[in-house]
């Protein structure tokens, strides 16, 4: 085993340039190198990647890597990529040819991680190539969306138990930032784990406790003005989520009215406009990153100072993964969560949104078949871009609660909701390949974009072929924003037929269209969820009426870490401590002295008095003005 360790640590210093491991990562890279199903539950920031890259590396074979984040595995194939390790990913929005040709050279050995959606999983192409690869292990990222315990549950990591039958002899690594015990119970029994010898148990868990980092609720009457107020007072990188898309714009509008920099991210923005505002943050262009919770996965900032949450998370689970993407550098970083006093109510009202009547979701289900003229008894398999707007507008129905009636059809089996496909531009050259020749008055651009087409695509003459404008922008050697107006330029020369990229939900009726009456929504994704969704609602009503535990004691015991320690950095730590409660009143005098004097008058001891503030306090107060000349 040490030869073993050398191994790892060889790897980890020549490809990641670090010299050691973290807490515990090198238990869990030797526990998967040594074949054992392994669970490894790792705080955001805790470097979950280095666990499966360092084994891999020193493995024969594909490591295959489950996640549902489109963003984070463009992410890591591309860092992978710089390293001169092959890696690749299949995702939505691909052509059939670019799929079959990662999954053969995956066949050939050519590729060492490969990155999946969960959905991948039963498609039949790829389990048929799947059987001909030689695979180290599979990885599961986000593991917690396999249980019905957790706060993300995914129907389709079910099939990821299914899959690992074709291949019996490679371990799982399933891979969480956060899971109560119900939760790590349910994810070892839903990927079937083998059995593991008592004394080495399978389940590696790092602390909760992030000592850098003080968690404050704080009950205000205007939270835009105290969040003004808390990033003025606090300086450095910051992170705003709230829970609705159009706010975000709203609030990052306000900031920057208030001379604060801001952009804003959400699932509704195209591509282009989430890469361009998420590398003004990433770069310090832009202070203040104002996001729905589509932001933050696979996000590696550092010197993230504050996360304020102005909208409260459903869940404790959702609330620490989030406000973890703070301090990531170790030094002091604040989570504050923004509160009011209809929080509590709008909290619960969630609950009944979130699971509508199931009438209701038969409705939704008719009008599905009706918009996109769907008969009882056919359509299985029928993929439709689904305008939600216009459905909406069609139906009379609130976006807020048809999401959730879908969700369920989802959960139930009936459909396949794609909030985000990956659409990418698609290109067919409209004239004779013969014409080219005699096409005059091209830039260099044009013309160097022309021959980078032909050379990488074989189809542009026969059909509109998907075409990826980061790969071309880069082997053109200029900017993506500048392909994009080439290629609209040769589109109005009619050169080429060019279809720009789309951001449209799809949908998929999984099996034939039936009537509504048969539709039968189980227990476990209705009656079942919805329990557990109000358990874990009122984890967070506890979490932000507790004014007696540390915050960050009640935050890790819920997950299920024993300790008593508190953190003495959390607002209830701070009200429970004399020295700071008492600079605090000295702080809150001075102020209000300073504010009473504003007036450039002259005022009489009796009206100081009249400030009910504790004598010695008051003395020693005015003692500290009159030293600085102030009276």
């Amino acid at each position: 085993m040490t030869q073993h360790n050398d191994i790892f640590h060889d790897t980890l210093k020549r490809y990641f340039g670090y010299d050691s491991f973290r807490s515990i990562q090198l238990d869990i890279v030797k526990s998967i190198a040594e074949g054992h199903d392994t669970l490894g539950l790792m705080p955001t920031g805790g470097g979950k990647s280095i666990t499966f890259q360092v084994p891999a590396l020193t493995m024969e074979g594909v490591c295959i890597v489950v996640t549902p984040l489109i963003a984070l595995m463009k992410d890591q194939v591309m860092h992978l990529k710089k390293k001169g390790i092959h890696a690749e990913a299949i995702y939505s929005g691909q052509t059939k040819a670019e799929i079959q040709r990662i999954l053969d050279n995956t066949i050939y050995g050519a590729v060492k991680f490969l990155y999946v959606s969960p959905e991948r999983l039963s498609n039949p192409l790829f389990i048929a190539k799947l059987y001909y690869m030689k695979v180290c292990f599979f990885t599961v990222d986000e593991a917690h969306c396999i249980s019905q315990w957790g706060y993300d549950f995914r129907p389709s990591y079910l099939k990821i138990h299914e899959v690992r039958e074709l291949k019996p002899e490679a371990p799982i690594l399933a891979l969480t930032a956060t899971a109560t015990s119900d939760v790590v119970k349910d994810i070892q029994k839903q990927l079937h784990f083998g059995e593991y010898s008592e004394k080495k148990p399978n389940v590696f868990e790092m602390s909760f406790r992030r000592s850098n980092l003080s968690y404050v609720v704080r009950n205000t009457i205007n939270i835009e003005s105290e969040m003004l107020h808390i990033l003025r007072s606090v300086t450095g990188s910051a992170i705003i989520y709230t829970r609705n898309r159009q706010k975000t714009q709203t609030i990052a509008k306000y900031l920057e009215q208030n001379f604060l920099s801001s952009t804003y991210y959400h699932a509704g923005l195209d591509r282009d406009t989430k890469d361009e505002n998420q590398t003004l943050w990433q770069n310090n262009l832009k202070r203040i990153m104002v996001a729905t919770n589509a932001f933050g996965m696979g996000i590696d900032k550092p010197d993230v100072r504050i996360v304020i949450h102005i909208d409260c998370p459903d869940s404790l689970e959702e609330y620490f993964q989030e406000a973890g993407r703070a301090g990531r550098d170790g030094k002091l970083a604040y989570c504050v969560l923004l509160v009011n006093k209809s929080t509590h109510a709008s909290l619960m009202r969630r609950i009944p949104v979130a699971f509508p009547e199931k009438d209701y979701i038969r409705k939704v289900y008719d009008q599905l078949g009706y918009f996109f003229q769907i008969a009882v008894e056919s359509g299985e398999n029928i993929r439709k871009e689904f305008n939600v707007q216009l459905f909406c507008q069609r139906f009379h129905h609130h976006e807020n609660t048809l999401m959730p009636a879908l969700d369920i059809l989802q959960n139930a089996g009936y459909i396949y909701f794609d909030t985000e496909p990956e659409t990418k531009p698609r290109v067919k050259i409209a004239i004779h390949r013969d014409e080219l020749y005699y096409v005059n008055g091209l830039s260099e651009l044009e013309d160097n974009l022309l021959t980078t087409l032909l050379r990488y695509h074989g189809n542009l003459f026969v059909d509109l072929t998907y075409i990826d404008t980061h790969f071309i922008a880069e082997k053109c050697h200029t900017k993506k924003e500048l392909i994009h107006i080439a290629l609209k330029g040769l589109a109005q020369r009619g050169i080429i037929q060019y279809i720009p990229e789309r951001n449209v939900p799809l949908l998929v009726f999984v099996r034939q269209r039936i009537d509504s009456k048969y539709i039968y929504i189980n227990k476990d994704v209705y009656e079942d969820l919805r329990d557990r969704l109000t358990e874990r609602i009122n984890s967070v009503v506890a979490y932000i009426e507790n004014t007696e535990k540390c915050r960050q004691l009640f935050l890790i015991n819920y997950f299920g870490e024993k300790s008593d320690e508190d953190c003495g950095k959390c607002d209830i730590c701070l009200d429970n401590n004399p020295q700071y409660n008492n600079d605090r009143l000295l702080q809150k005098t001075e102020e209000r002295i300073r504010a009473l004097y504003a007036d450039g008058r002259q005022h009489q001891m009796s009206e100081l008095l009249a400030l009910n503030i504790p004598t010695d306090i008051l003395h020693a107060v005015v003692e500290k003005l009159r030293n600085e000349d102030f009276f």
